[in-house]
């Protein structure tokens, strides 16, 4: 992955730097994607004469790390917390840079005071979101290990399932997700994994009680993988008992329907609002406005939300080989209700559409 790596930096440097200038990179998903891995604090520097991954502490070998390319220089700060970010504006402007593009985003106040302080003949301009707009279009190699995590979530959701669930909490069942993951070859979970039942289902971001499941719950369950730095997203609802409710069976097969819409609005072209659109304007017309999360849906990658978003002020197109979410629900207050969340890969339609990675049945299972 080296090749991969240098490629990566080369192709940043070449749309960032003029004449002897310099780019530093502090976002560690940022670094990550250039160097292969973000130990602690660290910061890369793509100086005029070569390319230095500054570290406070020699780095740790923690997968959630990633392994850092070989070709890079890793240079060890000899005083202990050193700023990475400071010593990196040192270094660009001994080794004679001109300029030195920031991620301004990123910095606090203070620390670019800092940066300025150090180097006070450097010119410091903002790299913007160069970066995140470079990582939107997966290779591969980021692409297969998306897949390989969704696999995951799919292995762990699909054995719960097989468990008994009643009398548990919601707790419970969301660390054992978690457990399961791990088991089945994950670094950790994505993010904090969602587990809901009865009046909380639905609800996006729910944070899981101790309350136990019953008859008669509708269940939701969001679970990711982070596998090698990569988040995969995973959402269903289930039923607990052997019949569901009139009412539970209409708001699902609407929910669904409005999640399909989404799924196959995704393609090369397409608008991210257009996206956002044809999976809210069913529950829109269903009168369940009111009741909707402000975006349909996101990317995914080295970061569990990153761009682009799909919502309805949404400015820009989808490409190829972007994966997102598509993840519409509808939560009513004291009552419950449904989410349906997938991660998918945009493709054009001669090579099939968009890929489905998060294959766990989306029909209502009865448990």
């Amino acid at each position: 992955m080296s090749d991969v790596h240098a490629a990566r930096r080369s192709k940043l440097r070449d749309r960032c730097a003029v004449g002897r200038a310099a780019v530093l990179v502090s976002r560690p998903p940022n670094v990550r994607y250039l160097a292969g891995g973000a130990p602690h604090a660290a910061a890369l520097l793509l100086g005029p004469a070569e390319d230095v991954l500054l570290c406070p502490d020699t780095p740790s070998g923690d997968p959630a790390e990633g392994r850092v390319t070989e070709d890079l220089r890793l240079l060890v700060l000899p005083a202990p917390g050193e700023d990475a970010a400071v010593a990196a504006a040192r270094l660009a402007a001994a080794a004679g840079a001109e300029s030195l593009a920031l991620e301004e985003h990123h910095l606090t106040v203070a620390r670019h005071r800092a940066l300025a302080a150090v180097a006070p003949r450097l010119r410091l301009t903002d790299l913007g979101t160069a970066v995140e707009q470079q990582r939107l279009i997966k290779d591969d190699e980021e692409i297969a290990c998306l897949r390989i995590g969704a696999e995951i979530a799919d292995q762990a959701l699909g054995e719960l399932l097989e468990s008994i669930l009643v009398g548990r909490t919601e707790r419970h069942l969301a660390l054992e997700l978690e457990r399961r993951l791990v088991d089945h070859g994950a670094d950790g979970p994505a993010f904090p994994t969602s587990v809901a039942t009865g009046p909380h289902a639905g609800a996006a971001g729910h944070l899981p009680t101790d309350r136990r499941v019953e008859e008669g719950d509708f269940l939701c369950v969001c679970l990711g993988a982070n596998y090698r730095g990569y988040r995969s997203e995973l959402g269903r609802t289930f039923v607990i008992g052997s019949t569901p409710a009139t009412w539970q069976i209409e708001l699902y097969d609407l929910v669904f329907a409005a999640q399909r819409a989404g799924r196959e609005a995704l393609a090369p072209g397409a608008a991210y609002c257009e996206v956002d659109r044809a999976a809210r304007q069913m529950l829109l017309d269903a009168g369940y406005g009111e009741h909707l999360a402000p975006s349909t849906g996101h990317g995914v990658g080295l970061e569990n939300r990153e761009d682009p978003e799909l919502s309805p002020a949404a400015m820009g197109k989808l490409d190829a080989c972007v994966p997102v979410t598509v993840e519409p629900g509808v939560h009513l207050p004291g009552r419950g209700g449904v989410r349906i969340d997938d991660t998918l890969v945009v493709r054009p339609e001669a090579d099939g559409g968009p890929e489905l990675l998060t294959i766990t049945t989306k029909e209502l299972l009865a448990l």
